[in-house]
């Protein structure tokens, strides 16, 4: 099933090498039509079309070597499976990002800074002055532990899993993507409970101490007191964030094994869920942050 290298690149004039190529772009174009950083609005059109060009072509022969390239077609189903396999990587990843936009919303209208808009970078729109940060953080530093490169190296690796051409369960696949949807609340509220939880007490107080001590006029001072309570809290939370941040390689592996045993359906069979073999991208996910953080 290999294809004549030239130039250490398959011959593109070989028979099914040409189809190869355009569904292993549709996947690799599924991943950066959502994934992090490489869907970001700031990166200009050109660029991202010169990526996935570039991207197909140095990953054809890791897909020719698991694909019969005589049953391979370019046809709706094929189409759709394989832009659905990109988007599924892809997806995963913005899980992480959305999850920290979403405790920083949180944190934002607990604090009562609602009305503190900020230019977001990344989408080019107004947002919540902390969704902002925390979406940039996490962003940050998921480019800091080589993300970028761990998306693609699990797209490499899915052709040994998921062969290209090879019908999936969109269905069974998607149905546990949108289960570890789930996620972007748990973690947004995890992320953010250290600062709920001080100004609910703060509230608590001054309610109480409002109600027995009325000439006090402490409701005056509620805002600017729950302000900077909240913003002392969140100081303080910030390097528990960033280390949970930074372990983004556990969940990340975690969903696409769901999609995969999903996916998998409809060519595994005989397979069951519980010995179904994982993906190896995402068994190995979490020795692969570390030492993509020595780079």
């Amino acid at each position: 099933m290999g294809a004549d290298l030239i130039f250490g690149l398959p011959d593109f004039s070989a028979p099914g090498v040409a189809t190869a190529l355009v569904l292993t772009a549709l996947r690799i174009g599924g991943l950066l039509l959502i994934a992090p950083a490489w869907s970001a609005k700031s990166v200009p059109m050109k660029l991202r079309t010169a990526m996935l060009v570039l991207f197909a072509v140095l990953l054809l022969p890791t897909a020719l070597a698991t694909t019969d390239r005589a049953t391979l077609a370019i046809t709706p189903a094929t189409f759709l499976a394989e832009t659905a396999i990109g988007f599924a990587f892809g997806f995963a990843a913005a899980l992480v990002i959305a999850g920290a936009e979403f405790a920083g919303e949180l944190m934002t209208t607990t604090i009562g800074l609602s009305g503190a808009a900020i230019f977001d970078p990344v989408n080019n729109t107004q947002g919540a002055i902390f969704g902002s940060f925390m979406q940039l953080m996490a962003l940050t530093l998921l480019l800091i532990t080589g993300g970028h490169i761990v998306m693609i190296e699990a797209i490499a690796k899915s052709f040994s899993v998921l062969p290209l051409g090879a019908p999936i369960d969109m269905q069974a696949g998607f149905l546990a993507l949108t289960k570890a949807g789930g996620t972007i609340f748990a973690t947004g509220l995890q992320f953010a409970a250290p600062v709920i939880a001080a100004i609910l007490v703060t509230n608590i107080a001054l309610a109480i101490l409002g109600r027995a001590a009325p000439q006090l006029q402490i409701m005056s001072l509620a805002f600017p007191l729950q302000i900077g309570i909240g913003l002392l809290t969140f100081a303080g939370s910030v390097g528990l964030i960033v280390h949970a941040l930074g372990e983004w390689t556990t969940p990340y592996g975690k969903t696409i094994d769901a999609f995969v045993r999903g996916a998998r359906v409809a060519t595994v069979q005989t397979t069951s869920v519980q010995t179904a073999p994982r993906l190896p991208a995402m068994s190995q996910g979490a020795a692969v942050a570390p030492s993509a953080e020595g780079r």
